[in-house]
């Protein structure tokens, strides 16, 4: 059993370059505004990392002090990531990269005639890996999704799974999960949750969501040292080939080639497994436990979609209406500016990182920005999005810094 929770996570536990020297020569504090592409370290995690580092070794391959106290550590987070997602009897925990690893693993250890059944608003890691797909249209509000859904069970039968986002990558907005894993059950299917931007702004758990699979990246929640979870049911995975093959996977492989693969989440992680990441995500993910940090980035997302609504030629882009709860990210269009060129600005004028493009959403962005151009007036739509996204460290003098910077790029 993990001990007792930490408290909220101060935004001074997070790494940060401080000052940056802009184009004029002034420096100021950086304003990271891209946190939901890769989320900066919590200085716990990199204090776990190099306390392990001196003593890095083979994990499960090997006998001596190193190779039993990397295989204890490994092993260890494997556990934080159960107890804290709260995995039940018939779960388990593989560690992947990233999320879009563990969907392609997922993908791979489908039944061979599941029908997968998403949304055309979901980020491409819950697009393409499938084999054989049911794709609804992006809802408009979260009762449209719970009816869209509801319509298109009742039309399959055989082995489905549900795989939607808890966060919208591209509008922050909460997905009704928990309502969808209530429709999806109903009628016999399986449910898999993309919780890349939810896990970084409130706890996840398997029981809350109603999910049979869940999937995020450490580098969203604070942890960037190249690991991902698949959580979930173990029977699919248990039944399938092994995502990779090779050592570790194998548990006997015969002269004449016959192999007895492994059981358990080693099955699927063949080759030397990633230690030091699986230790800074589970590290990460105790630190965050127990907190809902929405609650302090509300303010911040409030004032910040405000004052884009008062900037001549910007327009929000939103799927949900207006008062959809949501995380800590807002993307917008901006008439007249380059994308490209207003990131470099921001960057080089302001001291402001930010995202620009379609953010491996092309579907849905493409759609919220045709939208966008006609609300502004035009059918001229730009090619590209704004991106700002806010997590631990992000203050409110960095969205003032963007707002009055906008202020200046986006004048007719």
């Amino acid at each position: 059993m993990s001990p007792a929770l930490p408290p909220a996570v101060p935004s001074s536990a997070v790494l940060s370059p401080g000052d940056v020297k802009l184009r004029n020569g002034r420096t100021v504090d950086f304003a990271n505004l891209d946190i939901a592409a890769t989320a900066p370290c919590l200085r716990v995690v990199a204090d776990a990392v190099a306390e392990l580092l001196p003593y890095y070794g083979s994990v499960h391959r090997g006998a001596g002090a190193l190779s039993e106290r990397c295989t204890r550590e490994y092993e260890q987070a494997r556990e934080t990531v159960a107890d804290l997602l709260g995995c039940a009897d018939g779960d388990t925990v593989v560690f992947t990269r990233n999320t879009t690893d563990s969907f392609n693993l997922l993908a791979r250890a489908l039944p061979a005639d599941t029908t997968v059944v998403t949304f055309d608003a979901e980020h491409h890691a819950n697009l393409l890996p499938w084999p054989r797909t049911v794709r609804l249209p992006a809802p408009r509000s979260a009762g449209e999704a719970v009816e869209a859904l509801t319509h298109s069970l009742y039309n399959l039968g055989g082995n489905v799974l549900v795989s939607v986002t808890a966060a919208s990558n591209v509008t922050g907005e909460l997905w009704p999960v928990a309502e969808l894993a209530d429709i999806a059950h109903r009628f016999g299917a399986r449910i898999a949750v993309d919780a890349a931007q939810l896990a970084p702004h409130s706890q996840v758990s398997l029981a809350e969501l109603g999910a049979d699979y869940v999937a995020f990246s450490g580098h969203k929640i604070y942890a960037p040292f190249g690991a991902g979870v698949l959580v979930g049911r173990a029977d699919w995975l248990d039944a399938a080939p092994p995502y990779l093959a090779g050592g570790g996977a194998s548990a006997n492989v015969a002269a004449d080639g016959a192999v007895r693969w492994a059981t358990g989440p080693a099955r699927h992680e063949a080759g030397t497994p990633n230690l030091l990441g699986a230790v800074a995500l589970a590290t990460a993910l105790r630190a965050l436990a127990g907190t809902d940090h929405r609650r302090g980035e509300e303010a911040l997302v409030r004032r910040l979609r405000a004052g884009l609504a008062e900037l001549p030629n910007v327009e929000e882009l939103r799927l949900f209406p207006a008062d959809a709860p949501r995380v800590g990210i807002v993307s917008f269009a901006v008439l007249g500016a380059d994308p490209g060129d207003l990131a470099v600005r921001l960057g080089r004028d302001h001291g402001i990182g930010v995202r620009t493009g379609l953010f491996c959403a092309h579907p849905l962005t493409r759609q919220l920005l045709t939208e966008a151009a006609e609300r502004l007036g035009t059918t001229a739509a730009p090619t590209q999005a704004v991106r700002a996204s806010v997590g631990l460290g992000t203050t409110h003098e960095h969205i003032e810094r963007l707002l009055d910077a906008l202020q200046q790029i986006a004048q007719p």
